[in-house]
Formats: structure tokens, sequence, C-alpha cells
């Protein structure tokens, strides 16, 4: 693997922090690339740091894998044990330690410390066991550690941007040690996962997601930069727990808000450019929504909880028909959540089958029914509905329950996204059931407590025939001798391989056509052996190469609309898509 995509020379805190006259910034630049070409050889790094504050540099930390000749050279002897071991050593000894605690959070919590203290050894221990660890830097673990955040709060990660820093945002920023920022993964924490509003406490989501970028998509760790916009929380659990760490007050709203995340957005492009993707994360509907519209056409900016969710699960369908047959077209489908996730997954959906059979997407729109918290969608609901869920109302009598609705519009896929559990009920799988000899079954919402239904309930409730997937893992299931994996539809498949696509190419925007290209790329992967075990999704052990050619489709499609600036274009993307992404192996230092 390769370097990673090279900015100009980044000098980390050093380089970060000079504001001051302009020869005296420049002539620390000329000597710091001077430095750079002279220490930066044969793959051998030069460390700005020795001895005892090497050991406490994260970014550059070996422990006892330092060499003899590191240990001389950097004056570490008599700092560590006489012992030189191998990173891979290193990762067996961690995984040993970490699968000695039954407690999840304790693993996530030994995680987030690793990160702190190692973080190639972190990066190389996540790569490595990638299916195992996941699901505790990521959900369902993140959710936990998110609502009880401030009780485990050790050291701060990211930026945490609160009212109080109105008007002085771009000076925030600025306090950041990196400069050179490709991705940032922004949330209000309004609506994480499907634990509601959890204020400040939701930053647990940008460093999980960003951990993700890097360990799965390649993208270097002192690009991404993790941000919490705190503008109170309405949680009033939190507002009363002496251990918060947010702003004690209510939520800003309306025009207040509005300007606050304005002059983020302006300070973000001010100071890092308009090639910095920005991924709006858990923020409530209402806002998740007017964010992405109002800045789409100004910024690189993806929602994952919409488009992300929408790709992922567009791509296990497109698997799952390729095995099953039939068309997008040929299917009738009805969600149980009509908020960003659910009208995020119709509308790519529609777009998909208009891209197909070259009807308009409003055609389209008719095969797909939604489900909210009143009922059916209905065209006799149409005043009384939000702006985002009118284009989904249709012509039909109200129905009040699920599995009315389910027995009236005769659907060949059910998908959950609703944020509440146990809603896929016996009778409701048995319907599905019924009316299909392969019923595909997603229950989206996570964590794994909300989930719509089990795996286990919905091969048990379908005599072992449902298609499913969930959006938290669950284990794999015996069902009259036969064992049925469950697949994961987890956006940690799509945004990624994304997000690189979308730095490597130097795009600009992010257009549809791309998280469809990311769907139909991740669909491809799929073999008939993984959907001969229940999967519609490929295994994660193999997530590097998937994103690697996700990201190859996505910039193919920068390029193609116009919308990459990295030019000229490489003529193998795969390839250039590999050697773009970070490796966490130890470097040499001279």
């Amino acid at each position: 693997m390769g370097r990673g995509i090279q900015p100009p020379p980044s000098f980390g805190m050093a380089s970060a922090k000079f504001y001051g006259p302009l020869s005296i910034n420049m002539s620390f630049y000329l000597l710091a690339s001077l430095l750079l070409s002279l220490l930066v050889s044969n793959k051998q790094i030069f460390p700005f740091v020795s001895g005892y504050n090497l050991l406490r540099d994260p970014h550059h930390n070996k422990a006892l894998a330092f060499s003899e000749k590191e240990r001389d050279a950097h004056y570490l002897r008599g700092l560590l044990p006489p012992i030189v071991v191998s990173q891979d050593l290193q990762v067996k000894k961690l995984m040993h330690n970490l699968r000695q605690y039954q407690v999840p959070l304790q693993k996530y919590m030994a995680m987030m410390d690793l990160q702190e203290t190692s973080e190639r050894l972190f990066y190389k221990l996540l790569i490595d066991h990638v299916e195992e660890l996941l699901p505790v830097v990521y959900t369902p673990t993140v959710g936990e550690a998110c609502q009880k955040y401030g009780s485990i709060f050790r050291r701060p990660q990211g930026l945490f941007i609160s009212l109080k820093e109105k008007g002085k945002i771009l000076e925030v920023l600025k306090n950041w040690p990196q400069r050179n920022i490709q991705v940032i993964v922004v949330t209000d924490g309004e609506r994480i996962l499907g634990l509601g509003d959890l204020g400040c406490q939701g930053m647990g989501i940008p460093v999980g997601k960003l951990s993700l970028y890097t360990a799965l998509g390649g993208v270097r760790p002192s690009a991404c930069l993790p941000v919490t916009i705190d503008v109170g929380t309405n949680n009033e659990n939190l507002l009363k727990d002496e251990f918060y760490i947010g702003l004690r007050q209510r939520r800003a709203t309306g025009e207040e808000y509005a300007e606050f995340l304005h002059e983020f957005m302006t300070a973000v492009k001010q100071i890092y450019g308009e090639k910095v993707l920005i991924q709006f994360e858990d923020f409530a509907n209402h806002n998740a929504f007017e964010l992405l519209e109002k800045y789409g056409t100004t910024h690189l900016v993806f929602n994952d909880d919409i488009q992300g969710t929408a790709s992922v699960v567009l791509a296990g369908l497109i698997a799952a028909l390729k095995f099953v047959g039939g068309t997008l077209a040929d299917q009738r489908f009805l969600f149980l959540g009509a908020g960003e996730a659910g009208t995020g997954i119709a509308e790519l959906m529609a777009l998909e089958m208009s891209k197909q059979t070259n009807v308009p997407v409003e055609e389209a729109r008719k095969k797909i029914w939604l489900v909210d918290s009143k009922g059916l969608i209905v065209n006799s609901r149409l005043e009384s509905l939000q702006l985002f869920k009118k284009p989904w109302a249709h012509e039909h009598e109200p129905i009040n329950e699920l599995v009315d609705a389910v027995k009236s519009i005769k659907p060949t896929v059910l998908i959950g996204t609703s944020g509440v559990g146990r809603t896929f009920t016996k009778d409701v799988v048995e319907a599905m059931a019924a009316l299909n000899d392969k019923p595909i079954i997603l229950s989206l919402s996570n964590p794994t407590s909300q989930s719509e239904c089990t795996a286990e309930e919905a091969y048990k409730w379908s005599q072992g025939r449902a298609i499913y997937a969930s959006g938290s893992p669950f284990a794999p299931v015996e069902y009259k001798g036969k064992t049925l994996v469950p697949g994961q539809a987890n956006n940690a498949y799509i945004f990624p391989g994304l997000g690189l696509g979308l730095i490597m190419s130097g795009a600009i925007r992010v257009h549809n056509d791309m998280l469809l290209a990311a769907s139909e790329a991740l669909a491809a992967q799929v073999t008939r052996e993984n959907f001969d075990k229940g999967l519609i999704y490929p295994p994660f052990t193999n997530i590097r190469k998937i994103s690697a050619q996700i990201a190859a489709d996505v910039a193919a499609k920068a390029y193609e609309l116009g919308l990459a600036t990295r030019l000229p274009q490489p003529k193998d993307l795969v390839k250039y898509a590999e050697s773009c992404m970070y490796s966490p192996t130890y470097r040499c230092y001279r």
C-alpha cells in the first residue's frame, strides 16, 4: 500500500500554529521543506520528537517495536524493556487482551486508549481483525459509548464547537493541529442512531466514522477531522447529569441555529478549500434535509444517514435480485419509517429504477410505499405531510397498522428504518412469507435493541425462506439443520470507498450518479457462495479491496460528469485507489 494521497508537506502542530508575519511563515516553510527532503529517504523518516516524548507521541510511537538502531538514535535506551517485537506480535497480544473483556464498552474504551497512544498499531489491529472489531469501534457499541460519553470521557478527540464560539468558528478551526484536512464528519447530536438527542456526547459518532474512513477506505488519519456542533440538548436526563460535558441549555433552533451552521460551513470552506468532504451525521430529519439541500450546490457534502444508507441498501437489493431473479422495477416496496433514511433509500431506488427502465422518476416512485407513525402515507394526508414525505403519497385508502399495509400493498420487499424495535411482529413477517417465496426483509434500525426484528425471528417466522439483513450485526442462525448467516447493511461498505473516490478525483460536488455507481460496485462483489449462505453483502474481510473498487467507480463517474479536478485522469483507477490508501505498517526511523 502507498502512503496515501499526499498534500503539501505537513509538520503537525509546528506548522499549524504559524500565523505570524509572512516572512517568518515563508522562512519556516522553506526550512521545513529542506529538512523534509534531507530526512525522508528510502521510506525512512525522522520524527520531530525523541526520547520520552517519542513514546508519548501517538503518531510515531512503536513501543516495543522500536529497533536497536532506533533506540540508540532517538534516546530510547532504558525507557523500554530490552526486547524488540514485531508489529504483528503486538497485534496478536492486543487481540488476546481484548478478548478477555466480557463487556463491549470495555473493549471500546481499550480501543480508544490504543488510538491515543499508538495510532498505527490501532489501525493495524482494526484492519487485520475488521469483522470482530467493527462492532466494537462502531455500531452497536458506539451507541452505548455515546450514552455514557460524559462518564467515560478521558481525552478530547476532535473539535467541540459550541454556541460560545459563535462569531469565532474560523479561529476555533485554526486550533486544530492539522491543516491538510480532506474529510470532516460533523454531528449536532440530535438524533444519534436510534437513541435520540445525546447532545455533545454524540462525538463518538464522528470519531468512529473517521476511524473507518482510515481503516476501510485508506484516508490518512491526519486528513480526518471529527466535529461536534453543540447547540444545546433537549434531553432532560443529560441536562441534569453532573457528568454531562456539553452546554446545559435547550437546543437553539430556527434562525440562530441556521446562522451558526452557516458560519461553520463558511469557515470550513475558507480554511480547507472547496474539495474538503463534509459528511453530515445524525442530524434530526428536518435539519438533515435542509442542510443537504442548502449546501449541496456550494460544498462537497454528503449525508450518510440519507445517502450512505440508501446506497448500501440499494446494493443489497441489486445483489439479492441477481440470484433471486427479476429487476427492481418488478418489485413492490414497503417501508416502515419515513425519515431521512427511509426517504433517502426510496429516492435512490426510484432513481435506479428510472435509469434501468427509462421511465420518469415520478413513475418509479409509485412502486414504493411508506408507513410513518400515522400510518400509510397516502394522498388524503398530503396537506399535513412534511415536504420530504410528499413525493411518497399515493392514491390509497388510509391504513393504520403495518400488517394491514402488508396485506393490502403486497410488497416483495419490507424495509424498516423506524428506529423502533420489534415492530416487524410475527404477524407481519408471516404475512410477507405468505405473499412471497423469498421475502426480502431488511431491519435497518440501529443499535441492535432498535432493530425491527432479529435475524432469528425473521428466519423462524418465514420458515427459513426470508432474505434478511439488518443494520447492526446478528449471529448466524441454525434453522432445521441449516446455518443461515444474516447480512449487515452497514454503511461502512459504502462511505469509506465513496470518500476515497471523491478525494482521489478531486471532486467538488457529490452527484446521485456517484451513489448509484457505488451501489453497483458493491453489489458486484457478492458471489453465489455468499448468497447461498444468506448473505446479500460480501464479507468484511475483503473490505479494502471492495473500497478500492468503489472508489475507482465513483472517481470514474466524477470524471465523466466533469466534477473531477485532479487531472489527468489515472489510467487504472483501481490501482491508483490502492496506491492512495494509508498503510498502518510501522515506518523506519533514521
